[in-house]
């Protein structure tokens, strides 16, 4: 099959489709995934082609959906959840940290948990609180738990075929503002793995790691900055557990410099545990301190303040000069 350029949603729907056509055993389900589709449609047409026992429209119930699908998961089956919005999972927290992630080390090794939970997440659409939120460091702290987050079409595809064929637990988490973003998707093309960070764009003077949503505004700064004559690389890190840090060492102990941009809080966010990690490792490398953009310590704000709240391309390019004044 050819690679055909879609959204990013489209690109979910396809390997959904392609998941429930290869296995028997892969069940989707969710508030709204059924009938409607979803409300970003990404599993629009799945319950018409494969039937209501596959694809489940479940009650407004969170914790109730990850239970049932930890009881799946027992019996056999590749459940595939969707939790409406970021701000919804709270009520399944519970499930997923005491239940979901322990059930493996709990048992010896002897029970698997391949489940993929679904959230969309971040900012960016101008929703009401709760629909925007970026709490994927939350579930990064939490050993059992693989947490990972495309930013591009092919990535979507991919990263969401190899989550459900995962024997362990997956947090999809899904950047609602790159929905519609398009690009080539390839089903013939051999992916790389699940957890490997990839340089979407070679630099030498310093780099950006971000990961989901963030990724693109990374690549908007090292196009400006380049209008500077500065040569910013950037990695996206795709995956936020466990991370690749010998990717971004590589890149850090090139160019000498590194910024992490993400969504969430700078506060105790994923990008301090890349910050720490890489001031360790690169203690002899690195001409400047590891520097971090985010999102503020403040609860999520009305849509109207949302662009104070979410890094942008003067933020991140303010931090990128501060970087290279060292």
């Amino acid at each position: 099959m050819p690679a055909d350029t879609m959204t990013l949603a489209k690109a979910l729907n396809l390997s959904l489709r392609t998941a429930l056509e290869d296995d028997r055993d892969v069940l989707v389900m969710g508030e709204d995934v059924g009938r409607l589709g979803g409300v970003f449609r990404v599993t629009d047409g799945l319950q018409k082609d494969f039937g209501e026992d596959r694809v489940m429209d479940s009650p407004l119930a969170e914790s109730g959906i990850v239970g049932t699908a930890i009881g799946l998961a027992l019996g056999g089956y590749r459940p595939v959840v969707e939790i409406q919005f970021d701000g919804f999972v709270f009520p399944a927290y519970d499930q997923i940290v005491t239940q979901l992630a322990k059930l493996h080390a709990r048992s010896g090794g002897t029970l698997r948990m391949p489940v993929v939970i679904r959230i969309p997440y971040g900012g960016g659409i101008g929703a009401v609180e709760h629909h925007s939120e970026s709490p994927e460091a939350l579930f990064a702290h939490v050993a059992g738990l693989k947490v990972v987050s495309p930013s591009n079409p092919s990535d979507a595809y991919w990263m969401l075929r190899q989550a459900v064929r995962s024997d362990d637990p997956v947090i999809f988490f899904e950047p609602k503002r790159r929905y519609w973003d398009t690009g080539a998707v390839d089903p013939d093309a051999t992916p790389p793995p699940l957890h490997r960070a990839q340089i979407v764009r070679a630099g030498t003077d310093l780099t950006l790691v971000a990961y989901g949503p963030s990724v693109k505004l990374c690549v908007e700064a090292a196009e400006a900055a380049a209008a500077d004559g500065h040569s910013l690389e950037v990695v996206d890190l795709r995956s936020v557990s466990p991370v690749d840090f010998d990717t971004v060492q590589t890149s850090v102990e090139k160019t000498h410099r590194l910024v992490v941009v993400h969504e969430a809080p700078v506060f105790f966010g994923a990008g301090a545990e890349i910050a720490a990690r890489i001031t360790t490792r690169c203690f002899y490398t690195l001409e400047a301190p590891v520097l971090r953009v985010g999102g503020h310590h403040a609860p999520y704000p009305p849509a109207r303040l949302e662009r104070h709240y979410l890094p942008d391309l003067d933020r991140v390019l303010a931090t990128v000069d501060h970087s290279l004044a060292y």
